[in-house]
């Protein structure tokens, strides 16, 4: 797993860290069971501080991804990836809620909102490079949607 910072992108840098980690996981580039990089390890790859990457790693533990052992290490938890699925369609959901008020709001029907919702998933750029996994999922559903809609 390579992690690439970028110190001029306004996120902090272990919302950085998080980020690549997750999507590495989601990915299946890092497993359940796998070990992350040590902290001092990895704070030196990136020229930063441990505490930083401490920080990553005790966050990504609170949501429940991975698993500091005391002396061992941090290591992907089995569900790890379930959990971020499970917060990732809970923010979806809470988006779309705030979107659906706001087309209501402004009249807009639904047929358009979905057409905009289609043109944004279209247009939105893969979090990850994964080999293009991902790509051939969201082409494989997209197919099915369409099939389904009599597209």
């Amino acid at each position: 797993m390579k992690l690439i910072i970028s110190s001029v992108s306004g996120k902090p840098i272990y919302e950085q860290i998080k980020q690549q980690i997750r999507a590495a996981i989601l990915s299946g580039e890092l497993a359940p069971g796998e070990a992350l990089p040590s902290l001092r390890k990895l704070a030196k790859e990136l020229r930063i501080s441990v505490l930083t990457v401490t920080r990553a790693y005790n966050e990504l533990a609170d949501e429940g991804v991975v698993r500091n052992i005391q002396g061992k290490g941090t290591f992907v938890l089995q569900r790890g990836n379930e959990v971020m699925r499970e917060q990732l369609s809970r923010r979806i959901a809470d988006s779309l809620l705030q979107v659906s008020m706001a087309a209501k709001a402004a009249d807009v029907p639904l047929l358009d909102l979905l057409d905009m919702l289609e043109a944004a998933y279209r247009n939105a750029p893969m979090p990850t490079d994964d080999g293009g996994a991902a790509s051939a999922d969201a082409e494989a559903g997209e197919e099915e949607r369409n099939a389904h809609d009599g597209r």
